[in-house]
């Protein structure tokens, strides 16, 4: 029978993060601000925490993973890589495929990986509530079960096309104890203009971002999360390809490409 599941033990599972800007030949732009201007770690202060700041700055190759987070990640981590030998068969290939599942996790997909960690890092600095965006819902679901664990309060906005089309993704919010709100808004002054402007405006994440870094910016319990874009986020999800590395040196494979897919 041929090997179609790769597991990997949990007391394998990867202990640190790996930060691509170490071995970058360029440094990455810094992020912008509002104002189109690189934001210096001090403005940044005013919706991240400093723990995420010192990662998105940082060059340093490996970045070790806080033992509260490790023991979060081990309730579903190492997740399996399976080889798609059927899928094979059927497009007559003989390449052989393999995919890494992280819909394994209790949100159903990767993005706990880097909600878990920065719910930790807010908590860790005495943040009590933090403001996302979410299109889909899958990083609002993903946040939620984050503050869940951490005892952090989560007020989503969620695009109002999606709020409109997927309860079930309210739902588990709501189940988790998030607040999940339709953007735009009335509770921010960006949402206000933008319903004055338009009052069946069907959303954007553009607009949810914007209420989302308003609300946060404005309150000294708050700060903001996001699933995607920065540094530390992607510092956060290195850990999928850490373990795969391990699990194809288990069989003795080792990838000719690697493609990245998801869907919602």
């Amino acid at each position: 029978m041929e090997i179609q599941k790769i597991d990997l033990l949990q007391k394998d599972m990867p202990k640190k993060w790996y930060n691509i800007q170490a071995d970058l030949p360029v440094p990455l732009d810094p992020p912008l601000g509002p104002d189109g201007k690189p934001l210096n770690p001090s403005a940044m202060e005013a919706i991240f925490p400093k723990a995420l700041i010192e990662q998105e700055m940082s060059t340093q190759r490996w970045i070790d993973i806080p033992e509260e987070v490790l023991d979060v990640y081990a309730r579903w981590r190492p997740t399996p890589i399976f080889r798609a030998i059927h899928l094979e068969k059927l497009l007559g290939t003989p390449a052989r495929i393999y995919y890494k599942y992280e819909g394994a996790s209790p949100a159903g997909s990767h993005k706990p990986n880097t909600s878990i960690p920065q719910a930790y890092y807010n908590k860790k600095e005495g943040i009590t509530r933090l403001t996302t965006e979410t299109g889909a819902g899958q990083w609002g679901s993903a946040l939620a079960l984050a503050g869940a664990l951490f005892g952090v309060n989560v007020r989503v906005y969620m695009v109002k096309a999606s709020f409109n089309m997927k309860p079930a993704r309210k739902q588990i919010m709501a189940t988790w104890g998030a607040e999940c709100i339709a953007s735009p808004s009335n509770l921010t002054e960006f949402g206000k203009k933008v319903l004055a402007e338009d009052p069946d405006n069907p959303g954007s994440l553009g607009i949810a971002i914007s209420e989302a870094v308003e609300e946060a910016a404005s309150r000294k319990d708050t700060n903001y999360a996001l699933g995607s874009v920065l540094n530390h986020v992607m510092l956060h999800q290195t850990i999928i390809g850490l373990e795969a590395k391990k699990q194809m040196e288990s069989v003795g494979v080792y990838p000719d490409v690697v493609r990245l897919y998801w869907w919602r």
